[in-house]
């Protein structure tokens, strides 16, 4: 655990993080100007769908392209939380419309969100109060494979095996 809360280490393929270049780090986004100096280069089109986002063990949001991979947005560093984000444009100012936990290569708790709505609130963004898409990520203990937990059925879908209530992914941290 860091001083915010808990860390998560990269769990995915170990070619995605080997891929990682210096130029594919997600933008650092630490302020209201940062954001708004961002989101005026996007393009209508990139505004229709989610980006990808990693909150920082210094808790500073990092932005990228949808189809970015988590572990290069975060540059192959430990991350507070990552998942996918969506902006509109409510009157004058912009505000989170959808955000989740889903990132395959992290696999952070639905507990992160509280990393996450702290760096959106040193943004000044608008935000919902919690993930509008949890997704609950175990690790089987029997065959060691990342499973999504759907609708509450906490069973295996490799291997049929029980999985534990309590997030399990990276039992190093």
């Amino acid at each position: 655990m860091s001083a915010r809360g808990r860390s998560y280490r990269y769990v995915g393929p170990a070619e995605l993080k080997a891929a990682v270049q210096p130029d594919s780090v997600g933008c650092r986004i630490g302020s209201a100007a940062d954001f708004d100096g961002w989101i005026a280069e996007r393009s209508a089109a990139e505004l229709t769908e989610p980006f990808t986002f990693v909150v920082g063990t210094d808790g500073v949001l990092r932005l990228a392209p949808r189809r970015s991979e988590h572990v290069a947005c975060a540059g192959g560093d430990t991350i507070l939380s990552a998942g996918e984000i969506g902006f509109l444009r409510e009157a004058d100012r912009w505000a989170v419309s959808e955000i989740s936990n889903q990132s395959t290569g992290y696999c952070p708790d639905i507990s992160s969100w509280s990393e996450v709505a702290r760096a959106l609130d040193d943004v000044g963004l608008e935000r919902p109060s919690g993930f509008t898409h949890e997704v609950v990520f175990r690790r089987c203990p029997d065959c060691q494979e990342n499973n999504i937990v759907r609708e509450d059925d906490f069973v295996c879908v490799f291997c049929g095996g029980d999985l534990p209530e309590t997030w399990n992914v990276d039992p190093i941290m």
